[in-house]
């Protein structure tokens, strides 16, 4: 005699939702699966690409614009930025005065700043954290950045002690600053990786706090000060923080945690973001603008930046020591070409190296398009129609713009001047040991303003500039930018500032290309990420909807 069928009281047979169950879960098979934005607008955790993977995370030892994206969400300086328009308000300073003469800043550090592990943050520590800066052992290519204070070049040169470095902590909590002279972007500059303040007691716990390569900077070993901690570090791959429970301002603080994403390829990096796993991308392919401003303008950017794409020509080797070779290579660049063929989103022509109108300043030099004059050049210098010249190694970091742009120029020198230039490409890593050993001829390089002046450019080219990389020298340059730090009057200033410009462009240590605009995709999610000028979006005050 069949059993009837075993039923749940009050409910369906045992096997008719054992076969419900299945149909449930092959339908949810079916069914889309949350996308990484999705997620993370619920759980307001930001998806960001950032191109490239970070070198270190060791903010002393950051030459990278792409460093302060990240550096920016552990770390953070006397000073803070304005979410808006980058405007100087207090960070682990809770407010500041400043002398009549403009001379010396007096800091009055927040008592309920800490360190990700409890720590209380201190006078002493920024001053520590300063010298390990400007000791000369680190090799910190920033350390210039310091000389501002009153007798950090003499300590960083070997000149003079500690002691004669223009730092005091009276207190715990108050930490006097002396400059070397006035200086009206002082409190911008703060918020450069090079001014942050390093948890000194885990550097030394993990080896010396003043050598390359200390393991400190991973997860688990990591201490900083700022509104995120680091949970992971998959090496080329993802870079993950969390909120953290100690950050001064933790209350303000909306997202819950972010990831930057390594993706070298900005093709890849443009798929990750339509497959729904990037919020922002660190950039966008010039061929895929035109079909955005179609067909999806409202997940297009296209914001201001102060920055300059430029090639760095190593005057210390053969040929590239002839002012008349390098000049002569700048000439012969079709800049209006590269802006409107090739990159097509708002970049302006560089025919100077400072982007015209920063802080007030345009150069009145300028490098132009001079296919008659370059030629002219290279047969003053012993090479007519290129003959007599061996091919130029041009070096660039993957990437398939700089790989587009250095093909164009490459062709302009081989058709106008006879040049020939061998296209090298490398890891980003690798182009940047080549860039510190001046292991190159000519070298893809931008620069991004640290603070929106002048200086911010010019002072890259003075001979003890940590970042010049050239081998280029003038002392009359270096005197015009000594004169211009100490020039009050800013007409003088700007003057002393044309002058050093002009000497720079007529020496031809670099060839400019062109001026840049920040141009990437964001999600409509994406809230308190309004277009800055340095393309800094302080974290604390971004959240996802």
């Amino acid at each position: 005699m069949r059993r009837p069928p075993h039923r749940r009281p009050g409910g369906l047979p045992l096997r008719a939702l054992l076969g419900l169950a299945a149909a449930l879960a092959a339908f949810a098979g079916c069914l889309p699966r949350e996308s990484a934005v999705e997620a993370g607008n619920r759980e307001q955790v930001l998806h960001r690409g950032i191109g490239h993977d970070l070198a270190d995370l060791d903010p002393h030892l950051a030459t990278q614009a792409g460093d302060y994206d990240v550096l920016s969400a552990l770390c953070e300086g006397l000073v803070a930025e304005d979410p808006v328009d980058l405007h100087p308000v207090p960070g682990v300073a809770e407010r500041w005065d400043v002398s009549a003469d403009q001379l010396t800043y007096t800091f009055f550090l927040r008592p309920g700043a800490r360190w990700s592990n409890g720590d209380p943050v201190t006078a002493q520590d920024f001053i520590a954290s300063w010298r390990r800066m400007l000791t000369p052992t680190l090799g910190a290519d920033n350390a210039n950045l310091l000389y501002l204070i009153q007798g950090a070049e003499g300590f960083h040169q070997g000149l003079a002690g500690f002691d004669q470095v223009g730092l005091a902590a009276p207190d715990a909590h108050t930490l006097r600053v002396t400059l070397e002279h006035p200086a009206p972007f002082f409190l911008s500059l703060l918020n450069h990786p090079a001014w942050f303040p390093v948890h000194l007691p885990t550097l030394r716990r993990y080896g010396s706090a003043t050598q390359r390569g200390n393991p400190w900077a991973q997860p688990g070993r990591f201490v900083g000060n700022g509104p995120f901690t680091l949970t992971q570090w998959r090496l080329g791959q993802e870079i993950v923080v969390a909120k953290s429970a100690t950050y001064w301002d933790a209350a303000r603080v909306r997202l819950n945690g972010i990831h930057f994403h390594a993706i070298d390829s900005s093709d890849a990096e443009e798929r990750a973001f339509r497959a729904g796993q990037l919020h922002l991308t660190a950039a966008l392919p010039p061929d895929k603008i035109a079909s955005y401003r179609r067909d999806a303008p409202q997940l297009l950017r296209i914001d201001p930046l102060l920055a300059t794409y430029f090639y760095r020509l190593n005057v210390t080797r053969p040929f590239l020591n002839d002012p008349r070779v390098r000049r002569a290579l700048a000439l012969a660049v079709d800049r209006d070409a590269l802006v409107t063929k090739l990159l097509r989103g708002g970049q302006q022509p560089a025919h100077a190296f400072t982007p015209p109108g920063t802080a007030g300043y345009t150069p009145r030099a300028a490098l132009p398009t001079d296919f008659a004059e370059a030629r002219r050049l290279l047969a003053a210098a012993g090479f007519p129609g290129g003959q007599g010249l061996p091919p130029f190694e041009l070096l660039f970091n993957s990437s398939e713009t700089h790989r587009v742009i250095a093909e164009a120029i490459q062709e302009m020198w081989r058709r106008e001047l006879g040049v020939e230039v061998r296209l090298v490409n490398q890891e980003l890593k690798s182009t940047l040991e080549a860039r510190r050993a001046g292991n190159f001829q000519i070298l893809r390089s931008v620069w991004n303003g640290d603070y929106v002046d002048p200086a911010s450019f010019l002072e890259l080219w003075r001979t003890d500039s940590g970042n010049n990389y050239t081998g280029w020298s003038s002392p009359v340059y270096d005197g015009l930018l000594f004169a211009a730090a100490r020039t009050t009057d800013p007409a003088a200033r700007a003057a002393l500032f044309q002058q050093a410009e002009a000497l720079l462009l007529e020496a031809a240590p670099l060839i400019p290309l062109y001026h840049y605009t920040h141009v990437f995709l964001c999600q409509p999610s994406v809230r308190g990420w309004p277009p800055t000028l340095l393309d800094h979006h302080p974290y604390k005050h971004v959240w996802l909807e």
